[in-house]
């Protein structure tokens, strides 16, 4: 029997139901301890691993529940304190990960002492890769460039009309740099937490992944996307019930972002189309979200 690498889990839930039990029934071979930090649940969460956990994979389990919802990056945070391993992986609750992913992720990881984090593929339930687990920042310009359709000329001029949709490439053969990895699963050193600092608490959820990568490159860490780790992601599984919730802290998220890492880099009128599509979009989001909402009322209106 292999012994479990020298990494400590860190998963933040948030009513994640049954999935928060097979993520870490997934995952409890192949780690030395896993930490959930409960961003106060209000569903069957964390009761649910009371019934599906044996008592000898409890051992390895720490549950520390909060009493409000602080946010992912700051959850991340209390986990990172909490922690013993000089490997530290953030994985969402509801992935899972299949047999051996943290030994293949720590062979690349080791591989070279300037990797700092490592990732592996995103899949959807249906097989297809989701976008998140190899990214290129989206710059404002690069932003601008896939609002408006120009991403369709990157065939002719791949500089200057890049898409940021990684996913869309032909798969690596093998694990290569790219500029950002998914917070859903993100095996990182302790060492570069220790120089980079943890995660920026000013996001509340989505960008604070992004944010966190720009630091590592800033500091000179390698970011590597491993394909031959597949993990199921139930994308969305947590953040469904609130939408609106949701899609207000990710466009806040993205201003945030824009404004810390390009807002002396680009000219103020292109950050101000950037920072106005971002509104629009979230804008756009609100009126089909109500729209959709109306044509189900008059559907149920119909039927009775």
């Amino acid at each position: 029997m292999n012994l479990p690498s020298p990494v400590s889990l860190v998963i933040v839930n948030h009513n994640a139901g049954l999935l928060l039990t097979d993520c870490i029934r997934s995952a409890q071979s192949q780690v030395q301890e896993i930490i959930v930090i409960d961003n106060a649940s209000t569903d069957r969460s964390l009761a649910e691993i009371e019934q599906g956990v044996s008592n000898e994979e409890k051992q390895l389990l720490t549950i520390k529940r909060l009493d409000r919802n602080i946010g992912f990056a700051a959850a991340c945070n209390i986990g990172i304190q909490e922690t013993r391993s000089p490997f530290v992986l953030f994985l969402n609750p509801d992935c899972m990960l299949p047999v051996n992913a943290i030994d293949r992720l720590m062979q690349v990881l080791q591989s070279d002492s300037q990797i700092g984090m490592v990732g592996g593929r995103l899949l959807n339930a249906d097989g297809s890769e989701q976008g998140g687990g190899r990214r290129a920042i989206p710059t404002p310009w690069r932003a601008l460039v896939r609002a408006t359709g120009l991403y369709r000329l990157e065939r002719f001029w791949p500089n200057l009309f890049f898409d940021f949709h990684l996913h869309k490439q032909p798969l690596p053969l093998n694990p290569i740099d790219v500029e950002a990895i998914s917070g859903a699963l993100m095996l990182v050193r302790r060492d570069a937490i220790d120089e980079v600092s943890v995660w920026d608490e000013g996001y509340f959820l989505h960008c604070e992944d992004l944010d966190w990568c720009m630091r590592f490159r800033h500091k000179g860490w390698r970011i590597v996307f491993v394909p031959d780790v597949q993990v199921l992601h139930h994308k969305g599984a947590c953040s469904q019930a609130r939408p609106l919730f949701v899609a207000w802290h990710k466009h806040k998220g993205m201003l945030r972002f824009y404004q810390k890492f390009f807002r002396d880099q680009y000219p103020s009128v292109l950050m101000w189309l950037v920072s106005t599509g971002v509104w629009f979009r979230l804008g756009a989001v609100v009126f089909f979200h109500y729209l959709s909402q109306l044509g189900r009322f008059c559907l149920r209106q119909r039927r009775g």
